[in-house]
């Protein structure tokens, strides 16, 4: 038992669902699974799932957002905070942006490869949404001197993206021709059909930028000015769109079927701008989920997997871009501590000390992980050889990393967002109406005091946490007619550093973890140090 290497245990009802909603070519809805972190979804997708999903006709593109985040997890050497993402440093759009376009356009030159996407589907789908001529006429005439006159006014579309197909194709080097007939005898009228597709995606990929190009000043004053524009939010996800439009019609059941799995899709909300070539994160993210939505609801999409531990994504998100039933949900909770006791007893843990941890920890997957691996280490052994040293020293050690590494910095984070909101109340950035009249925290400092400002978001957020504890967290925001909550700014500052998450069925409030509920947030408010002219006390 001592040295059992950590499995990775199947989940049957939830892969089974996933897998049902994968076997298709296209659907009419992305699927969105979402839980509290630390439930084991990214294992599940990365451990159980993805390799059988690239089998076969299958071929499924996995992009995780929060890669570029420089995070390190001590117990994972890996980058996965317990907390929301929004307490590490925002990646750069950019790299987001060129991360998920190279995952499709690896997609797409595999659907090439295959025969499903050609080059005239390309230019037929190119045109239905953008202006054609110009943005040709203009590649031409950089690619060739000679071509300005030849080129006349009456020349269609089709034309001038047959002579730039034609152009680009010339171009490709021999590397290249080679990576798309690998594998197999191929007439040389095969390899000049895919070579003319493989080109189509260059000039297309080129007519968007051209067409980006055009419009940078309108970008630059958008960002300068914070407004918004479904224009130019969609003109910044037009390559990534098309890609996914050309893959979800070239879907071919038991021949190609491509899916899609984005991780991690809330850091795109926040990753920040380094130049104005594009527009900001929030306006991206909103445009790359919109124009998913659309093209599943009018042609049908590939399917498309959006994986999150944030809780926007469980009920808000739906609200926000139309109806409650605009994606299809899946949420995720980990075991229950039956389930966890039966895969756990005997294995990893003694029945002595399974008992202490499912008192305490509850029956997480990351915490059982962590307490195994802490229990597999030096630390543990030196303990176990102090004289009168348990088991429960080692639960201590680990509950102690918790509370300094994870609770403490989010409560940190959670106050600077209360002091902001007081700040931008103060400054009119909050509606009035909606500071007018019930709770005390509609009526923050009116003086521009940093310390009074501390002292009032400490008070707000010690009795949320006490009253939100005095329930049992069982606050049903929904059916409990309960909305003005999602109101208050320490609530929203809780969920949103990530030691609360609004479920979506039932809809409550809790907890990212048992331990949370138990010790450590009980703990950090009533630790949280008041003076008496903080003002009064509201839930």
């Amino acid at each position: 038992m001592v040295n059992k290497t950590w499995r990775i245990i199947p989940r049957p009802l939830l892969e089974t669902i996933l897998n049902n909603h994968a076997q298709h070519h296209r659907v009419p809805q992305p699927l969105i699974l979402h839980g509290p972190r630390g439930v084991g979804k990214t294992t599940l997708i990365l451990e159980r799932l993805l390799e059988r999903w690239n089998t076969g006709p299958h071929l499924t593109g996995y992009v995780d957002f929060a890669q570029p985040i420089e995070s390190h997890h001590p117990a994972h050497g890996q980058s996965f905070p317990w907390t929301s993402w929004s307490n590490c440093p925002p990646p750069p759009l950019p790299a987001l942006q060129t991360q998920l376009e190279r995952c499709l356009e690896s997609m797409a030159q595999t659907g090439v490869k295959l025969g499903t996407i050609t080059s005239h589907q390309i230019f037929t789908t190119l045109n239905k949404w953008h202006g054609l001529n110009a943005t040709l006429r203009r590649i031409l005439q950089s690619n060739s001197k000679s071509s300005k006159a030849a080129l006349s006014d009456k020349v269609s579309n089709s034309v001038l993206w047959g002579r730039a197909v034609c152009a680009v194709s010339a171009r490709l080097n021999v590397d290249e021709v080679d990576g798309i007939v690998e594998g197999g005898k191929v007439s040389m009228e095969e390899v000049a059909y895919f070579k003319e597709a493989m080109a189509g995606l260059r000039v297309a990929k080129e007519v968007i930028r051209v067409q980006q190009g055009w419009r940078r000043n309108a970008v630059r004053d958008l960002n300068r000015v914070g407004g918004f524009s479904r224009s130019l939010a969609n003109s910044a996800t037009d390559w990534p769109c098309l890609l996914l439009e050309l893959l979800s019609s070239g879907a071919e059941i038991d021949y190609f079927q491509p899916k899609l799995i984005i991780n991690n899709i809330e850091v795109l909300k926040h990753a920040v701008l380094t130049d104005d070539s594009t527009v900001c994160g929030s306006l991206y993210h909103d445009s790359l989920i919109w124009r998913i939505i659309a093209l599943g609801a009018n042609e049908r999409c590939l399917p498309v997997i959006l994986v999150t531990s944030d809780s926007y994504y469980s009920y808000r998100a739906f609200m926000d871009f139309g109806f409650p039933d605009i994606f299809i949900s899946r949420e995720a909770f980990g075991w229950t501590p039956q389930e966890a006791k039966m895969h756990m007893v005997d294995d990893y843990f003694s029945p002595s000390e399974w008992n202490v941890v499912v008192e305490v920890l509850g029956p997480s997957p990351r915490h059982l992980f962590e307490l195994y691996a802490l229990k597999q280490s030096n630390f543990y052994q030196k303990v176990m050889d102090e004289k009168g040293s348990t088991f429960e020293d080692i639960v201590d050690a680990y509950l102690a990393f918790l509370q300094v590494t994870v609770v403490n910095p989010a409560m940190d984070k959670a106050l600077s967002l209360l002091q902001k909101f007081a700040n931008d109340a103060r400054n009119g950035k909050i509606p009035k109406d909606r500071l007018r009249f019930g709770a005390p925290w509609r009526h923050p400092p009116r003086t521009d005091n940093p310390a009074l400002r501390l002292e009032w978001a400490k008070l707000q957020l010690m009795d949320f946490v006490q009253s939100l504890v005095n329930t049992e967290f069982g606050v049903n925001y929904l059916a409990d007619c309960s909305l003005e909550i999602l109101d208050d700014p320490s609530c929203v500052a809780l969920v949103e550093v990530g030691l609360l998450y609004a479920q979506r069925d039932p809809s409550l409030f809790r907890p990212i973890t048992r331990v949370l509920y138990t010790y450590c947030l009980p703990q950090c408010g009533s630790n949280i140090v008041v003076s008496e002219d903080a003002g009064e006390p509201g839930f």
